[in-house]
């Protein structure tokens, strides 16, 4: 196969949850420029809708639907509404997320579980629903959005952010699990670790700490609005058949420090 045909997404569908900003919009972007149709959903549906007419300009398909993906009715609409306009969902990112920051001893019960309900439960209902379909077509792709968080801890003072790191640590650990489980259909389920974005969600972190981060990171920058595309197109790509389970860290050399 010519190295071209392995990153050409012509003809292939991706849902991408919480794609319409940050870190989702950046990766929605690799794949409709390799050629995939896009579906966007959120909660906020204006926001989607606005990433998908910017996407359109790329000459690709587009969907916007709004999802609470805590909620399995509204996941199941997203994946017949995806099936009912493109016949497939052959890639899911589960990129939607959020966090909450406080001490530990003072972090709210409510908070925690709807932490843990976004980052955890909402991407294994996701991929529960998708799996279904992609079994039926052979196969498919699977991206869950973790955190170099994930690996362990973080100082206060960098990151308050217990239940958010505990969130992306489990998510780790359902990718790898999730993997052997589907390997035999086919599907192929991996997960991209960032290190520090700016986004909406991460803004008054890096704002609050900037140097102090930025001397952290070996590559002495914080991550850019092209250093997710690669990973997103490779992970959901031919090019990625035979690696699964896998995290791909997009950090700056973060952890390799460890």
């Amino acid at each position: 196969m010519e190295m071209n045909q392995l990153f050409n997404l012509e003809n292939k569908t991706a849902i991408i949850t919480g794609g319409g900003k940050g870190l989702g919009v950046q990766m929605a972007h690799a794949l409709a420029e390799a050629g995939a149709n896009i579906v966007l959903c959120s909660r906020n549906l204006e926001v989607c809708e606005r990433a998908c007419e910017e996407l359109k300009g790329i000459g690709v398909k587009t969907l916007a639907l709004k999802c609470d993906i805590t909620k399995s009715k509204d996941i199941e609409h997203v994946v017949n509404e995806t099936i009912r306009k493109f016949d497939s969902v052959d890639i899911l990112i589960n990129n939607s997320g959020t966090s909450w920051i406080a001490p530990f001893l003072e972090l709210p019960e409510e908070k925690w579980d709807k932490v843990m309900a976004v980052n955890v439960k909402g991407a294994f209902l996701f991929s529960q629903a998708v799996t279904k379909e992609m079994i039926k077509q052979g196969g498919g792709k699977i991206i869950n959005i973790a955190s170099v968080t994930g690996f362990g801890g973080t100082p206060p003072k960098l990151l308050d952010t217990i239940a958010y790191n505990t969130s992306k640590g489990a998510l780790m650990t359902f990718t790898k699990d999730l993997a052997v489980k589907l390997a035999p259909h086919h599907i192929q389920v991996n997960a991209i670790a960032p290190g520090f974005f700016p986004t909406k969600m991460t803004e008054k972190v890096l704002s609050d700490m900037n140097k102090a981060i930025v001397r952290n990171i070996p590559a002495g920058r914080f991550g850019n609005e092209e250093d997710l595309k690669g990973a997103a197109l490779f992970l959901a790509s031919k090019a990625s058949n035979y690696v699964t389970g896998h995290v791909l860290v997009v950090d700056g050399g973060i952890t390799a420090l460890v």
